[in-house]
């Protein structure tokens, strides 16, 4: 991914803000404890839902079951948003990253990404690593899906602010 300096929206930002370096936008995606998925149904209408994820390597990943209702979206429309901010109007910074989600089947790469659950979220998000997918020690199956991002907002505030990088689409 190729980092450019963040353009910042005058349209959005108040007269004083400056646009948010991407450092900054990076350490806020890899603390990030609870991110929000927005997906479209197959029949046009939005889907919303919390998850947790990981920021690595210049992209997201998360995990869904295989029957659940993101997963079929994405299997039918494999663009997506998450989102991640605070909920204060005058303080922090909201994140809108966009992307298409592709699946991360490597057992290598999954057994990475399952060290980095369980580092950043704790052993109740301890995954074993088999056949292409995480896996619960109680059962169940998770599939991973990784988001490289075409676009990232950042909406600062105090002063307000809309900062906006593009990347190359995958």
């Amino acid at each position: 991914m190729t980092r450019r300096i963040g353009e910042l929206d005058p349209d959005y930002s108040d007269p004083t803000a400056v646009p948010l370096p991407w450092n900054a936008i990076d350490q806020l995606l890899r603390e990030a404890q609870l991110f929000w998925l927005s997906t479209v149904r197959p029949d046009g209408r939005p889907h919303v839902t919390p998850l947790i994820a990981i920021w690595l390597d210049d992209a997201l990943y998360f995990s869904t079951g295989p029957t659940e209702r993101k997963h079929r979206n994405l299997m039918a429309n494999p663009w997506c948003a998450l989102t991640t901010g605070c909920n204060d109007l005058f303080d922090g910074v909201d994140l809108v990253v966009e992307g298409m989600a592709t699946g991360v089947t490597s057992d290598p790469d999954l057994r990475l990404l399952a060290g980095a659950f369980e580092s950043k979220y704790g052993d109740d998000w301890h995954f074993e690593v088999r056949d292409g997918a995480f896996h619960h020690p109680g059962g169940g199956s998770a599939l991973v899906r990784r988001v490289e991002p075409v676009k990232v907002l950042a909406f600062g505030k105090g002063p307000y602010s809309q900062t906006r990088w593009l990347f190359a689409a995958p």
